[in-house]
């Protein structure tokens, strides 16, 4: 019996009538889940004391999402967005609820309230807690893009966490059918922000399907396997990488983490397989695996987006 063959763009076709194009965030779950992600992870790793760290910032994240009042888009917003194909929570123009910065302060005093982080951590959250109304809205201006500015690296994760509260409040109150694709896949149909990563997901109805993780609001949206994310190369360009196929000198696909590295625009991402560690979490197993980043730098590739609890001066 003969068999047809598809092409690339009539498989596309016939999963966009499929494939559950988007994931909207549980509220009552993502940072929960995170936290205690970051704490399993922390354990004998050499960067424990940060993961340890970010986990606190997660917890508190989650405590301050339960009653965090986000304002939606009324229907006329909405519809506008769709026509223009933009996203209807842009980072970059959604006016940030002044709770925000109530989630930051809880995020800084849950800080404050640790006994075994550094001196030096402890000021930090002090001195984010301290500052004004309009030194915090311009540091955060500067992280989401609003308007240039010179980023705080050191503050960085805490504004971050708490923007992160802000949006993840907004778009878990959409229906994952409301949201529109954008023209530009690589970035969030309802920030418009970066993925920090993918996840191949192993349970029904996402069950073998690639999705990227956002780093602001953690919708997940679709993109087809083996297709870089940042530049859309596919095929021949893209590579997988990990410290276990590394350090036994091949490439054999045990790894539930994995760099996707693309050789057009020399950029990855990292990619997760929910089918071997169900645990994993996009920004906490990012976070752990920062020797695959080493690896990667070392093999002369960049990383498409940072993660958004740990910034660097490149960044900012």
């Amino acid at each position: 019996m003969s068999q047809r063959i598809l092409e690339r763009g009539q498989i596309e076709t016939l999963a966009s009538r499929s494939i559950p194009r988007v994931r909207v965030p549980e509220r009552s779950q993502v940072f929960a889940q995170r936290s205690a992600r970051l704490r399993t992870l922390a354990q004998g790793s050499p960067i424990a004391d940060y993961l340890r760290f970010c986990a606190v910032l997660a917890e508190t994240q989650h405590a301050a999402l339960g009653d965090f009042a986000a304002t939606p888009p009324t229907a006329a917003q909405l519809a506008l967005a769709h026509e223009h194909r933009m996203p209807p929570l842009a980072a970059t123009s959604w006016a940030r609820a002044p709770q925000w910065r109530e989630a930051l302060s809880a995020i800084c005093a849950a800080v404050l309230a640790q006994t075994e982080f550094p001196a030096e951590v402890t000021r930090l959250a002090a001195r984010v807690r301290a500052a004004s109304g309009d030194a915090l809205e311009a540091q955060a201006d500067a992280l989401l893009g609003v308007r240039d500015g010179a980023v705080d690296v050191a503050s960085a994760p805490f504004v971050m966490a708490a923007l992160q509260v802000n949006w993840t409040a907004l778009s878990s109150g959409f229906a994952a059918g409301d949201v529109q694709p954008l023209d530009v896949p690589g970035v969030c149909p309802l920030c418009g922000s970066l993925p920090v990563a993918s996840l191949v997901r192993a349970q029904r109805p996402y069950q073998g399907y690639r999705y990227l993780h956002c780093t602001l609001c953690a919708c997940e949206w679709h993109m087809v396997r083996v297709q870089c994310s940042q530049c859309g190369a596919d095929g021949k360009d893209i590579a997988y990488h990990s410290l276990t196929d590394a350090a036994a000198g091949e490439a054999n696909g045990d790894a539930a983490v994995r760099a996707e590295s693309c050789s057009r625009c020399r950029s990855y991402r990292k990619i997760l397989y929910h089918e071997k560690d169900p645990a994993l979490e996009p920004v906490a197993d990012d976070l752990a695996s920062l020797a695959l980043d080493l690896l990667l730098a070392e093999e002369g590739y960049e990383r498409a987006s940072g993660n958004p609890l740990l910034w660097t001066a490149e960044q900012g």
